[in-house]
C-alpha cells in the first residue's frame, strides 16, 4: 500500500504539491484564527512555514533547491516556478476594476508611488549596512521591502543570487507582519475611518496580505479599498524595480 502511494506521489508531482500546499495553507489559517486572533494574517503564517520547510528540506536533502531536491516533493519546483508565479501576478491584476481605482484619485497615485520608493530606500539602506554592497544585491532586497514578491521577480530579472533573493522574500515577509500587527494598534492615531484614507493607508503600505488583515482588524469594511490600491504595488514594483530603481541604485554605488 506504501509503495502505491510513493508512485502515485513520485507520477504526480504537481498534484501532489497543490496538496502539500492546501494542507500548509489550511493549518496557517487555523493557527491564524486561533493563537494570533485573526492579528497575523494566515497568508504570512503560511509563508513562513514555507521557509522554514524549504531550510529543512535543504538539510535532509544537502541541496540547494529546498523542497524539491527531495524526490517526493519534486512537483513544487514546478508550482513554485516563474510560470505559475507570473501567471498568479497577472490573476491578481484582472481583479482589479479601473473605474473603482479611480475613485482614490492624485492622492492615491502620489501614495502609491510613495510607498513604492520609500520601502526600497529603507530596505537598500539596511542592504548596505548590513554589507551588501553591490547594486544587484542592495536592488533585490529593497524590492523586498515593497512585496515579497516583487523582491525575487526583480533578483531573477537582474541576476541576483539564491540567498540575497531569499532575504528579499523574507524583508517583504517581515514588513507583511508588521502591518498586519500595527495597522489596529495605530489606526486612531492614522485615521483609518473612511475609504478615501484606507485607500491612501494601502497606497502607502504596499503589501496586500498586510493591508487586508490589518484593516479586517480594524474595520472589515475598509478591506476592499485599501487592497484595491495595494494591489497595483506588485505591478508599479515589478515594472520599476529591475528597470529604473536598479539604474538609478547602480549609479549611485556603481
Amino acid at each position: 500500500m506504501l509503495e502505491i502511494f510513493q508512485k502515485a506521489v513520485h507520477q504526480n508531482g504537481l498534484v501532489t504539491a497543490f496538496a502539500m500546499i492546501g494542507i500548509i495553507v489550511l493549518l496557517s489559517g487555523f493557527i491564524s484564527r486561533k493563537l494570533t486572533f485573526g492579528r497575523v494574517h494566515g497568508s504570512a503564517i503560511a509563508i513562513m512555514l514555507g521557509l522554514g520547510l524549504a531550510y529543512w528540506g535543504g538539510i535532509v536533502s544537502g541541496g540547494s533547491k529546498g523542497l524539491t531536491d527531495i524526490s517526493l516533493f519534486s512537483g513544487i519546483g514546478l508550482m513554485g516556478g516563474a510560470m505559475l508565479r507570473d501567471f498568479a501576478i497577472v490573476a491578481t491584476a484582472f481583479e482589479v476594476q479601473a473605474t473603482e481605482a479611480r475613485k482614490a484619485g492624485l492622492i492615491g497615485v502620489v501614495s502609491l508611488l510613495l510607498g513604492t520608493v520609500l520601502p526600497f530606500i529603507v530596505g537598500a539602506s539596511i542592504a548596505r549596512a548590513f554589507g551588501y554592497s553591490d547594486a544587484v544585491s542592495m536592488t533585490t532586497i529593497g524590492c523586498g521591502a515593497i512585496t515579497y514578491i516583487v523582491g525575487p521577480i526583480t533578483g531573477a530579472a537582474i541576476g541576483a543570487s539564491s540567498d540575497v533573493m531569499a532575504l528579499s522574500i523574507a524583508t517583504g515577509l517581515v514588513k507583511a507582519i508588521i502591518v498586519m500587527i500595527g495597522t489596529p494598534i495605530a489606526a486612531r492615531f492614522l485615521g483609518l475611518k473612511t475609504p478615501r484614507s484606507a485607500m491612501v493607508f494601502g497606497g502607502l503600505a504596499g503589501t496586500v496580505s498586510g493591508v487586508s488583515a490589518g484593516l479586517a482588524a480594524t474595520d472589515r469594511k475598509l478591506v476592499p479599498y485599501g487592497a484595491l490600491v495595494a494591489t497595483f504595488h506588485t505591478g508599479i514594483g515589478c515594472l520599476l524595480g529591475p528597470s529604473v530603481l536598479f539604474f538609478a541604485t547602480k549609479a549611485i554605488v556603481g
